[in-house]
């Protein structure tokens, strides 16, 4: 058992990409151990969030096997089986939910039981992709890989903003078989954006002036805009005053563009954040998602080459905008953990051959045939 194991483990140096190793180790029950985490830092060994996050895969599992030494600069992950179920899971506030839930849209279709999770802490954060963007783009591309979606759904309950957070969520999952082959080629263009502004424990003026700011910048460029305000009241607006905006562009083949923008943490010392700058910044960020073009937005790539690389023994193919740095990585630890490996082209639409247009990839590749053993089948 000893010799199996260690023909199987995956040693690695760094702190860098360490959710992307841990979830691979999950889906692919190949064990990992991690050295020298952050051993030239100040605060050497895993930081606080990595810590939860380890906990909650470990809520997620039965039988794993986790290993950390007294430095925190040493960790042994052996995974176990793939459970799901009823999860509670208060995350730490130095990240955002999203960068948990990104593990759970990764793991929940291979699950043993139906997955339904409920997640506190904060919702938006400079860094993390928030829980709308978890909800629109996240999970319309998640959409794309299985027949039937039936049950597979995000709601935000509370929201909350850093530095206190209080914020909650709940996401539910479906078992399912396999991740079906897919050819996601053509964006389509843009019909219409919406989005949706929220001020926490502010005044709700603010949430208007966010949406006045973004409208005037995206009516110049199409006219179906639409932003609603959440006004958020008593628990519902989380422990800490803040503001923000999420934006999606939808296009006419169900493509989704994201952007967000959130105001800083005037506590931790950041200079105070006008709704107007905010709202601006959204909008330009996202005008710069649809130039980036592609199937799906930077946000989720990574997961639309999970699903591709973990689906039927079929052709799959689809084109995105540049490879972000966390997606390049991912692809090298799916070539490590499972043996897949992508055909990278560069691909030219029109626009490009006019240049006017973003550097888009061709992703292709064949699926390892990855199957849930949990799920039946008639």
């Amino acid at each position: 058992m000893t010799a199996v194991i260690n023909k199987n483990l995956l040693t690695y140096k760094g702190s860098s990409f360490l959710r992307q190793r841990l979830i691979l180790s999950v889906l692919s029950g190949k064990p990992v151990r991690i050295l020298e985490i952050r051993t030239a830092d100040d605060n050497p060994g895993v930081s606080e969030f990595e810590v939860s996050l380890i906990r909650l895969l470990d809520k997620l599992t039965n039988g794993t096997i986790i290993e950390l030494d007294e430095t925190g600069t040493s960790l042994y992950f052996q995974p176990g089986l793939l459970y799901g179920g009823a999860i509670d899971h208060d995350c730490s506030l130095q990240r955002g939910i999203g960068y948990y839930l990104e593990a759970l849209y990764m793991l929940g279709l291979f699950c043993k039981q139906p997955l339904v999770a409920t997640l506190r802490g904060v919702t938006s954060n400079p860094i993390d992709p928030s829980v709308d963007l978890m909800k629109t783009s996240m999970l319309q591309t998640l959409k794309k890989f299985i027949l039937d979606d039936e049950g597979l759904e995000l709601k935000i309950l509370k929201r909350g903003v850093l530095p206190l957070g209080g914020g909650e969520v709940v996401f539910k999952c479906p078992i399912r078989k396999q991740t079906r082959p897919v050819q996601l080629l053509d964006a389509g263009m843009v019909k219409r954006i919406r989005g949706t502004a929220y001020a926490l424990r502010v005044s709700p003026a603010l949430a208007n002036r966010m949406v006045d700011s973004a409208k005037g910048i995206l009516l110049k460029f199409i006219p179906d805009v639409y932003i609603n305000t959440d006004q958020c009241k008593g628990k519902q607006s989380g422990k800490s005053p803040g503001f923000g905006i999420h934006l999606m562009a939808e296009t006419t083949n169900g493509v989704i563009y994201s952007a967000e923008q959130v105001s800083n943490v005037v506590s931790s010392g950041e200079e105070p954040s006008l709704p107007e700058d905010v709202g601006a910044g959204a909008a330009q960020r996202l005008l710069y998602e649809i130039y980036l073009g592609g199937v799906t937005d930077s946000t989720s790539q990574s997961l639309a080459i999970l699903c591709m690389a973990l689906g039927q023994k079929d052709v799959s193919k689809m084109i995105t905008g540049p490879l972000t740095e966390y997606s390049i990585w991912f692809l090298r630890h799916l070539k490590e953990f499972f043996g897949v490996t992508f055909k990278l082209e560069n691909h030219l639409s029109d626009e490009e051959c006019e240049g006017t247009g973003s550097d888009k990839v061709s992703l292709t590749c064949v699926g390892i045939g990855c199957s849930n053993i949990s799920k039946r089948t008639i």
